[in-house]
């Protein structure tokens, strides 16, 4: 067990380095001596978007990155974990990653020099308003230290093991403007406060940061990490979602959503900057049916009683789930199983107002017909593509037919909502697939470049630009379509 004293020479902070100087030189001039080991820094291994841990202590206090070999280190003191590597690698570069600064070790002086400007903008991007304003209306690539070019926001996210669910809900997410401008300026969400010990905001903070990193135009690599916003889930989510367990990408969403609702200070009636661009509201009727092994004439006597009379409620909701038809089980006459397709209309209906669904229970039925009373501004489809019972899951491979532009949503709507909701025509900007088996499948995102108008597809760290005519044949599972605000906003979609 490390002592109290140990841990103290390994935790010092900038100010209490215990290493000796020489006498006679001014502190101003021990500050910002010229390093002449600025050329041995090797910015082809430097990797910020792993966790912040010591590699030999896996301390998170104080940890210096070491910037010739790309590894972390606790504290500079003479007893501690950079300093000896300094001394045993002759690796004289250092920066603290929550500071900033930089450091020679082991003279222990910091380093002052506007070369080094580019290595804090990896660590920590930051945007201007006048930056986040402009990127949506250019489409430059930007070459990586690497070589590669890349453009912002179009951005590879590394499958760890088995996190790819996470990373297209990720994705999408990172491709809906409002929401990501919000997320690329820290001071949006900075100053909310939480209760003392609440972990949720940690979801928050390590979003935004992940935002920032795949929008930035100045990175090393044309890839990025999601390490320690997964690691945020993992703990957030209570172990929930896993990095190296497959997972539902539509479960996440779910989940992912509520939780960064909840740790931006909404509620309820209170909302947040999420339920802005996401939330819509519906009206629900529901009516309960009386068990099917009744005989006729009971069913007749309960249906005339009040509690088995439909009932409205008014509802909100952050995404709409759409049911396919039931898939065949049968193969056709050339011993082939045909793949069925359906219009997205059709599964639409389903909130028209007169399609009746029947929902069950563990003791009770109920008939419900549902009808939108209000549109977000970007809205989310969901494919429910898997259903579970008690033995394993099923895949309904059913092909979703849908335009990529254009899609009016007026009929869906109350006779109220109608009058007074102004625009409900939607543009398709994000588009999840899952292929293969329900339990060990992959999934893929298409995205809209909205500076270029061009269709990217990003399945982990490959990025290939894609027709849109090829998107419509996917297995759809999440989509997300974004609201004309007037006649002359139509999202350029190059050749749909």
């Amino acid at each position: 067990m490390v002592s109290v004293k140990r841990e103290r020479e390994l935790d010092l902070d900038d100010d209490e380095a215990t290493v000796p100087v020489k006498v006679g030189r001014s502190s101003e001039d021990r500050r910002s001596r010229h390093c002449p080991y600025l050329d041995t820094i090797n910015r082809s291994v430097l990797d910020f978007d792993f966790e912040k841990l010591c590699s030999i202590s896996l301390s998170h206090i104080n940890v210096y990155a070491c910037l010739i070999c790309g590894k972390y280190f606790q504290g500079r003191g003479l007893k501690s974990h950079a300093y000896t590597h300094s001394v045993q690698f002759t690796h004289h570069v250092f920066l603290n990653l929550h500071t900033l600064k930089f450091y020679c070790l082991p003279d222990n002086y910091e380093i002052i020099d506007s070369s080094l400007e580019d290595i804090t903008y990896v660590l920590k991007p930051t945007f201007t308003r006048q930056h986040i304003s402009g990127l949506d209306k250019q489409g430059k690539l930007y070459r990586a230290y690497d070589g590669t070019t890349y453009l912002p926001g179009i951005v590879g996210l590394n499958n760890i093991k088995a996190n790819d669910y996470a990373n297209v809900v990720l994705q999408a997410l990172s491709n809906v403007p409002p929401l990501r401008n919000y997320f690329l300026e820290e001071e949006n969400y900075c100053g909310i406060r939480r209760p003392p010990g609440d972990i949720m905001f940690l979801l928050v903070q390590r979003f935004g940061e992940l935002m920032r990193k795949l929008w930035n135009p100045r990175n090393f690599k044309a890839h990025v990490s999601p390490h320690e916003m997964l690691q945020a889930v993992v703990l957030c989510s209570k172990k929930n979602f896993q990095i190296t367990k497959q997972g539902d990408a539509v479960d996440f969403l779910s989940w992912f959503m509520n939780a960064l609702h909840g740790a931006l200070g909404g509620t309820k009636k209170k909302p947040s900057s999420l339920t802005k661009v996401f939330q819509g509201s519906m009206r629900i009727f529901s009516k309960k049916l009386p068990h099917p092994d009744l005989p006729p004439e009971e069913k007749v006597a309960l249906l005339l009683k009040e509690e088995y009379q439909e009932e409205m409620s008014e509802s909100t909701f952050l995404f709409l789930t759409l049911d396919l038809p039931t898939a065949p089980l049968y193969k056709d006459e050339k011993e082939q199983l045909i793949i069925p397709q359906v219009p997205l209309f059709n599964i639409l209906a389903k909130f028209n107002g007169n399609t009746e669904k029947e929902y069950k229970t563990y003791k009770e039925n109920f008939l419900k017909r549902f009808q939108l009373l209000k549109l977000p501004p970007y809205l989310i489809f969901c494919i429910k593509r898997f259903t579970k019972n008690n033995f394993f899951v099923e895949k309904n491979p059913t092909i979703v037919n849908f335009p990529i532009t254009n899609v009016d949503l007026r009929e869906y709507l109350t006779e109220e909502a109608q009058v007074t909701e102004k625009n409900t025509t939607y543009d398709l900007v994000a588009n999840v697939v899952h292929d293969g088996k329900p339990t060990e499948g992959a999934y893929r995102i298409h995205v809209l470049h909205h500076g270029t108008g061009k269709w990217y597809e990003l399945q982990d760290l490959q990025v290939t630009d894609i027709l849109p005519q090829m998107i419509t044949l996917s297995e759809a599972y999440i989509q997300i379509w974004k609201r004309r605000e007037n006649e002359d906003d139509t999202t350029n979609h190059t050749g749909a």
